[in-house]
């Protein structure tokens, strides 16, 4: 069911039921792959930080009957116990923190049916970013459900759980206004 999906849409399986949303768009895809870039730096070694994160974007989750496709994940190393094997193509330990990527046909989803699932699941941090807002919200996991724990915008320098020790510049999240990515003819050249 899940490769039957035609190109540009993502299936998910929450509750037992199967679900399918459309790929990120541009501002969305920009805003993920920033912060993997911004967190990446500062706390996995491959980027010459701590160490102490391995990041992925839009990793397949398979935990218990729930299959989930977060925009981008991390898992705090010591909790790792063996390399992720690279030949198979999902994960099965669940991450400690989670972001989603809000879009006005996925936000709903996110917040609603996701939320709840990554709170059954042991996913102590979820963060919520809408490139169409330019906002940032940061949650974490308590006994109840989930305690906002922040609201940030624009182009604020956000020290939030569980990355206190790396700033995240929100501005570098944001495609710039004038055009995607800056360059004024990359979309004027596309045929």
């Amino acid at each position: 069911m899940l490769s039957a999906l035609p190109s540009g849409w993502v299936g998910e399986v929450l509750d037992e039921e199967f679900v399918a949303s459309p790929r990120l768009t541009p501002a969305q895809t920009r805003a993920a792959f920033m912060l993997g870039v911004e967190l990446g730096e500062q706390l996995d070694r491959r980027r010459g930080g701590s160490g102490r994160w391995c990041f992925l974007r839009a990793p397949e989750l398979r935990l218990g009957h729930d299959v989930l496709v977060p925009d981008v994940a991390g898992w705090r190393r010591d909790r790792v116990a063996s390399p992720i094997d690279p030949d198979v193509p999902f994960l099965t330990l669940a991450p400690d923190w989670v972001c989603e990527v809000l879009a006005p046909s996925t936000a709903a989803l996110d917040r609603t049916r996701k939320l709840p699932v990554y709170a059954r699941q042991g996913v102590s941090h979820v963060w919520l970013v809408d490139p169409l807002a330019r906002t940032l919200e940061t949650y974490q996991r308590v006994k109840r459900g989930w305690l906002l724990t922040g609201c940030y915008e624009s182009d604020a320098l956000v020290r939030a759980e569980p990355f206190t020790s790396a700033p995240v510049e929100l501005e570098t999240l944001w495609l710039p206004e004038s055009s995607l990515c800056g360059e004024t003819s990359l979309l004027s050249a596309v045929p």
